[in-house]
């Protein structure tokens, strides 16, 4: 066992490193108290927070009453100064709920007085003409149109809060699980796979994982309900299909927004979520079955989408805290332990939890207050994850970085024109993750049409000189996924 030679008593452990205890992460690293992150896979992102549609909701879809409008509407005020400030990508593209008969037009008008209840700017319900002639591909004879609705890329944003924090004294291990919690006097007792350590409060925000947490230290008077959602990535080719998102009328039944059409920022196209419950919380798998059905059901909103506009399938599994068999649908828990003081749990945070992060992060800081004098720093480092790619550099932009090095000049990913350089830059990460997934997160290297056919061997070959490794040490995307087990031809002696 690797033990950690670090400092090794915090002030705050957040257990999780998705978007939820990364913004938390963020948001604590500007004050002036000592923070540690624990991360069981090889990087930020790496469960829910990295496979969902990346989309910013506007607050149409939950109770006025309930935490999820709360954080939802309070999170969408906030992306602005936030992509602004730490330099990812955002689009207020706007979304269309649509309606297929008259009935689903009285669902459009019960979504608007919930919008409004929520105090959601600039909703309208439009005729199917109008519709058509912003989104002509689009079949529908109704539509509620929601302008304050954006998209980014989940991980992208993710590794922004998660890398800022480290420039500013957040302490993130990764590869690293706790596997036992304690509270010891005036503090809690942390052990993982690489030591132990104290703190003084600790948040539970380990996601799918937060049952397994709560029943370390107390019982936990919950169930989660993992919920796989599959989706299609179609190629950029046919990006025109829709300019906004478009979504059906939601599943009430499912507790879920159904299959819907997403514009990504690099300008694919994404087709889902599905809604299957599961037993096992890992089954990221993909199927033929649901390639299917999610191909029909996107026909149902675009009928003239192509056979092969497909280049890849992925799948995220939600947290729910409630059953198929009671709808689906339970609001977030945000919440101090009732039994043991410094212990806070974040539970169920699913959809819509992207938007929600950045106001949960302010929440829970308040939370935290309660134990810990919290002291504002007066100056704060910010480091821009989402430079200009080379692609999208002026000739000669490009010929003055390719004049002081030359890496910039060979490409190694031709699908979306990823230099060396930048898969140097991406291995040279504060986080220090360094598998084969968290080049491709960090500046789409095999993302595109081939889905790494032609750059893997490339991407590898700098992976093996940066890194130092043997080819039998590099990692696909987590701590048990090497990218090879051995060699099938050894060398003769």
């Amino acid at each position: 066992m690797v033990i950690l030679r670090q400092m090794k008593n915090y002030q705050v452990a957040i257990i999780g490193g998705g978007v939820i205890g990364s913004a938390l992460a963020w948001e604590l690293s500007q004050y002036k108290i000592n923070v540690v992150v624990f991360e069981a896979g090889s990087d930020v992102a790496s469960g829910t927070s990295k496979a969902n549609s990346g989309v910013i909701h506007s607050g149409i879809n939950s109770p006025p009453s309930s935490l999820k409008a709360r954080f939802c509407v309070e999170g969408n005020t906030m992306f602005q100064s936030l992509a602004t400030e730490l330099g990812f990508p955002l689009k207020w593209i706007g979304k269309y709920v649509i309606a297929k008969n008259e009935d689903e037009i009285k669902e459009l008008e019960r979504l608007k007085t919930i919008g409004h209840q929520n105090k959601v700017a600039g909703l309208k319900i439009q005729d199917g003409s109008l519709v058509k002639k912003k989104e002509p591909n689009i079949s529908c004879i109704a539509a509620l149109w929601v302008p304050t609705a954006g998209i980014i890329t989940p991980y992208e944003f993710t590794i922004a809060l998660a890398e800022n924090a480290v420039e500013n004294n957040v302490r993130f291990f990764l590869e690293t699980k706790v596997t036992y919690l304690k509270r010891k006097d005036h503090h809690f007792v942390i052990s993982t796979n690489k030591g132990e350590f104290e703190a003084d409060v600790v948040v539970n925000a380990a996601g799918l994982n937060c049952r397994e947490i709560v029943s370390m230290i107390e019982a936990p008077d919950f169930q989660v309900y993992p919920c796989r959602g599959e989706y299609l990535v179609l190629d950029k080719i046919y990006d025109s299909l829709v300019q906004s998102m478009v979504y059906p009328v939601p599943i009430k039944e499912l507790g879920v927004l159904g299959v819907h059409i997403t514009p990504t920022i690099d300008g694919n196209i994404l087709l889902g979520p599905s809604a299957e419950f599961l037993d096992d919380s890992t089954d990221t798998s993909t199927t033929k079955e649901m390639m299917k059905t999610l191909l029909q059901e996107a026909r149902e909103i675009i009928p003239t989408l192509p056979e092969n506009a497909t280049i890849n399938a992925y799948a995220g599994i939600r947290c729910k805290l409630s059953s198929p068999r009671t709808g689906g649908w339970t609001d977030y828990r945000v919440e101090e332990s009732k039994h043991i003081a410094g212990l806070i749990h974040l539970l169920g945070i699913e959809s819509p939890g992207l938007t929600a992060a950045p106001a949960i992060a302010k929440e829970v800081t308040r939370m935290i207050s309660h134990w810990i004098k919290m002291e504002k720093k007066t100056n704060i480092k910010i480091r821009t994850v989402h430079r200009k790619r080379f692609s999208q550099m002026s000739i000669e932009e490009q010929s003055a970085m390719i004049q002081k090095d030359e890496r910039w000049g060979r490409i190694v990913c031709r699908c979306e024109q990823i230099t060396e350089a930048e898969v140097i830059e991406a291995l040279s990460n504060p986080l220090k993750a360094q598998t084969f997934s968290s080049v491709k997160y960090r500046c789409r290297a095999g993302m595109g049409r081939c889905q790494g056919g032609f750059c893997t061997q490339h991407i590898i070959r700098i992976m093996e000189q940066q890194l130092h490794m043997d080819v039998t040490q590099l990692k696909l995307k987590s701590p048990n996924s090497p990218l090879f087990t051995g060699k099938v031809r050894e060398a003769k002696q």
